[in-house]
């Protein structure tokens, strides 16, 4: 394991790459023995200096949850990370690809607990029960390392690669739609690239809520009501850049709209 020097210094780098919008050399190259757990903690201790410097948190996203995306990244585990305040994004929003680095957009489900949900047997009928709304989103990916060879550590390191999300406008009780069923069918400038459904995450999109709380627990902590749950996506992650227009249809979810300036 790294020692804790090490992690403060990557947690650092990470920092000012978020500052920059640039990237840094991939951790595992540098430091080949870097645990999952390490990765971990550098998240952790990036995350506290972000709250330290007045940023909100205001939930957590879920990672390579589906085929499509494990086939895409290489890498077989879920993750997860932190979401900020000033990190969300309603739908008809212009979004500077300029905050970004390797800007890519994925589509999901996010979800909005009502009661706090803690493992360590959490299922998913607990998640369900747990959960006040469902709503459609679009993650914003944006990586401070370089891609080509990261593994685990190096994305969850990252803040699980998250950057932004963008929420839709409908909101759905789990009581009120079959949240498997739910599709998604993603264009950019008019031509359509992705499409899937939400049972492409673990068979039902809220597995990953039940999973990450159960997650938590092992490290002493839980889900709190009203934080956002972002799911996970059901589409391969598509690359864009200024001045594309994008459109998630979420049928009976409705739709979401950005542009990327």
């Amino acid at each position: 394991m790294l020692s804790a020097d090490t992690v403060t210094q990557i947690a650092a780098e990470l920092a000012e790459a978020d500052r920059t919008h640039s990237v840094i050399p991939r951790i595992t190259a540098r430091y080949p023995e870097a645990t999952v757990e390490d990765s971990y903690a550098i998240q952790g201790v990036w995350r506290d200096s972000q709250i330290t410097a007045g940023r909100r948190l205001v939930g957590r996203k879920i990672g390579l949850t589906s085929k499509a995306m494990q086939q895409a990244t290489g890498i077989t585990e879920p993750d997860y990370g932190v979401m900020f305040d000033d990190t969300v994004y309603e739908s008809g929003a212009e979004i500077p690809v300029d905050h970004f680095s390797n800007v890519r957009i994925e589509v999901e489900l996010a979800f909005v607990l009502k009661h706090p949900l803690e493992g360590p047997d959490c299922t998913l009928d607990d998640a369900l029960a747990a959960i006040d709304y469902a709503v459609p989103a679009l993650e914003v990916l944006n990586s401070h390392i370089e891609l080509e060879g990261r593994t685990i550590v190096d994305t969850i390191s990252d803040n699980a690669a998250y950057g932004a999300m963008v929420l839709g406008t409908v909101h759905k009780r789990p009581d009120e739609i079959d949240l498997r069923w739910v599709p998604g069918v993603l264009s950019r400038n008019g031509e359509i690239e992705e499409t899937g459904v939400a049972a492409g995450v673990l068979g039902h999109p809220a597995t990953g809520v039940a999973w990450l709380a159960n997650k938590f627990h092992q490290h002493g902590a839980r889900l709190e009501a009203g934080e956002i749950i972002l799911a996970g996506s059901f589409t391969r992650p598509v690359w864009v850049s200024r001045g594309d227009q994008v459109l998630c249809d979420y049928g009976p979810m409705g739709t979401i709209a950005c542009r990327f300036i």
